[in-house]
């Protein structure tokens, strides 16, 4: 069985080939202007435009597909929606009416929470009620998650950021000290050159849910008493990862027996990660090259009902 899984989000356009015996991929980050923190959603719809044939090339050969996946908008929330993912849409309807194939529709998150189960190292997550904490430039949300046939996992949200997310933290920061949007790779490279004994990281977390805005200010003053961009790099991922675990933390006190997944491109950073491995028991985490977005995870939810409805 082959299922092809498409992925346009706001920042990367990606393919992915997948069977019972495993998956190739190919993506492409978007680019972005120096300085600037994102794309307009217009512009990010014509790059997916134009990157996907060459995506899709990569991909060969293919050989006979059985099915088509794609991410159709962000959450399975009602009224979740960006254009930028109108590009695989198109992609998915015209390769399905072409030959002919099934075609399944998932969201973005789901795509992410399945290439965190499939990756994560232990086979028994996502068969039951899981925790699941989805961290990257747009989302900054503790879930509670469990398998669901028909869109993949049933999501309610038992935490979350109540101003921008600990992606656009780590992206603004970066910009403002110079590094290339998405500047997560780099800004964690300049924090490991930190010599600082101590780095101030006061969060602010109520609960399971927190804010974030501040530690952006804080930055910036740190900057105009010029404090060491290693150092503020630092403080930037330290911030994201305690406010992390706090949250982590809380939404174990509530649920002490299930495991943690953690999910999403900020989930790429090592630094975070070995905080919260310290300090937490029984958590997991996608495989690094799976945390950012992938269709991967997509074309796994469209296996796994392909699966179901052909058996």
């Amino acid at each position: 069985m082959n299922i092809l899984g498409i992925d346009t989000s706001n920042y990367t356009t990606s393919v992915a080939l997948v069977s019972e015996d495993g998956f190739r991929q190919s993506r492409k980050i978007l680019s972005v202007g120096k300085g600037e923190c994102g794309l307009r959603q217009s512009n990010a719809l014509f790059l997916h435009t134009v990157n996907l044939p060459e995506m899709m090339r990569a991909l060969k050969p293919m050989g006979k597909l059985d099915a088509v996946a794609y991410s159709a908008y962000p959450r399975d929330v009602e009224g979740s929606y960006m254009p930028c993912f109108l590009a695989g849409q198109s992609a998915a309807e015209s390769i399905s009416s072409a030959l002919d194939l099934p075609i399944y529709r998932f969201s973005h998150q789901a795509g992410h929470l399945m290439a965190a189960v499939k990756t994560c190292g232990n086979e028994n997550v996502g068969k039951s009620p899981f925790l699941a904490f989805h961290a990257s430039g747009g989302t900054t949300e503790l879930l509670y998650a469990e398998p669901n046939d028909e869109i993949g996992f049933s999501a309610e949200i038992i935490g979350c950021t109540k101003d921008i997310s600990a992606g656009q933290l780590v992206d603004r920061v970066g910009v403002m000290l110079g590094l290339s949007f998405p500047c997560g790779g780099e800004l964690e490279k300049l924090a490991l050159q930190s010599k600082a004994k101590k780095i101030p990281a006061k969060i602010c977390v109520k609960g399971a849910d927190c804010n974030i805005s501040g530690a952006e200010n804080v930055a910036l003053k740190m900057q105009k008493d010029g404090v060491p961009a290693e150092d503020i790099a630092r403080f930037a991922i330290e911030f994201a990862g305690k406010t992390i675990l706090s949250m982590s933390q809380a939404a174990r006190e509530r649920y002490p027996e299930l495991p943690i997944i953690y999910a999403g491109g900020v989930m790429r950073n090592e630094i975070i990660k070995k905080m919260l491995a310290k300090s937490l028991p029984n958590v997991l985490f996608a495989d690094t090259a799976l945390s950012s977005d992938n269709a991967v995870g997509t074309a796994y939810l469209g296996l796994e009902k392909y699966m179901r409805e052909t058996r």
